[in-house]
């Protein structure tokens, strides 16, 4: 089980890349999303499945490595990277900003992103500061789509 799970949590090793692995995690999504051009109906399922088994094997793959919250474990900036989008209608545009703005977001790790480290522990937390940061970057991609 602990070989799955770091496939999964590593997402088929792109969290080895040994530059930025959380940034071609969220390309990764990026790609996907921009091929898929997923309706709400299919992001919501695809995040029902995703996040939990992220979540599980981001544990698993945490315990693997040996390491808090490795560098390496990427599922969680591509669940955040779909969750950024949710409730967002599909263009280029949109998808572009939701990956720098979940870029800026996750590096920067404005409060109470940081604290969600803090608060909760193993694969919750890795999962529940990207999920925050997705938060932020949904609410600003909404505001942006209502001015437009």
């Amino acid at each position: 089980m602990g070989t799955i799970c770091k496939y999964i949590a590593t997402l088929l090793f792109i969290g080895y890349i040994p530059i930025a692995p959380g940034t071609y995690g969220t390309l990764a999504a990026f790609i996907l999303y921009i091929f898929l051009k997923p309706a709400l109906f299919v992001q919501v399922l695809l995040l029902c499945f995703v996040i939990p088994i992220g979540t599980v094997s981001a544990q698993q793959a945490e315990k693997a490595l040996n390491a808090k919250d490795s560098r390496h474990i990427v599922i969680d900036e591509f669940c955040g990277y779909f969750c950024s989008l949710l409730f967002v209608p599909f263009s280029i545009a949109h998808a572009t900003a939701a990956f720098f703005l979940f870029r800026f977001f996750d590096i920067l790790k404005p409060f109470p992103i940081r604290r969600m480290e803090i608060v909760f522990q193993g694969g919750i937390a890795i999962m529940a500061d990207d999920l925050m940061a997705a938060f932020y970057t949904n609410m600003i991609l909404q505001i942006w789509r209502h001015i437009q």
